[in-house]
């Protein structure tokens, strides 16, 4: 049996959204291409780290171009979704592991989640022996969702997801970013910890 790879190259959209009331939501990537979706369950910490990745990622490339890869500097506001996840949410997997790269010949970000793979192992040196394996086993691993995004969708993707992961979120009076329930600590006042 060989591994499942929903490819979407381009996406017609790609988004972050959740499914469920703020305290027990389900976070999703959906990835859709005409009449095609796919949409892959994931952790909120997850999603909040794509993001801040990918911003990461693209304001590298901008760096190591001097400016002159297509990657805008923030998030275009002509092509920013925020409308719901398209129904219905069907999950093909929960997301494992996720992998970012930057193709510089094409100028596209390349996302791929894995679905996660429970290991059975009845010691630290089996565990690492199973997960050598499956990171070798390309044609026969778990399936994958793999999207390939312009810097414009990729900024605008990660824009969304934090204003998903953040949904709900009194802001902050100084700074009006959202208050982490585990302390938020302000950047207009120097580290100042509000809990």
């Amino acid at each position: 049996m060989s591994r499942q790879v929903f490819l979407y190259d381009p996406p017609d959209r790609f988004v972050a959204g959740t499914v469920g009331l703020p305290g027990r939501r389900t976070f999703f990537l959906q990835a859709s291409s005409g009449p095609r979706v796919t949409s892959v369950a994931l952790e909120k910490t997850q999603v909040a780290a794509l993001a801040e990745r990918i911003d990461e990622l693209l304001d590298e490339v901008v760096r190591r171009t001097g400016g002159n890869a297509s990657v805008p500097a923030v998030a275009p506001v002509e092509i920013a979704d925020t409308a719901p996840l398209d129904a219905p949410v069907e999950e093909e997997f929960r997301v494992g592991t996720m992998a970012l790269a930057w193709d510089g010949d094409e100028q596209r970000m390349i996302v791929e989640a894995q679905a996660l793979v429970e290991l059975d192992a009845e010691s630290e040196e089996d565990l690492a022996e199973a997960e050598e394996r499956l990171l070798q086993d390309e044609e026969n691993g778990p399936p994958m969702l793999r999207v390939r995004l312009t810097g414009a969708q990729a900024r605008a993707f990660a824009k969304r997801a934090l204003d998903v992961v953040n949904a709900g979120r009194p802001p902050c009076p100084l700074c009006s970013l959202p208050l982490d329930p585990e302390g938020h600590v302000c950047p207009r006042q120097n580290g100042y910890r509000r809990s």
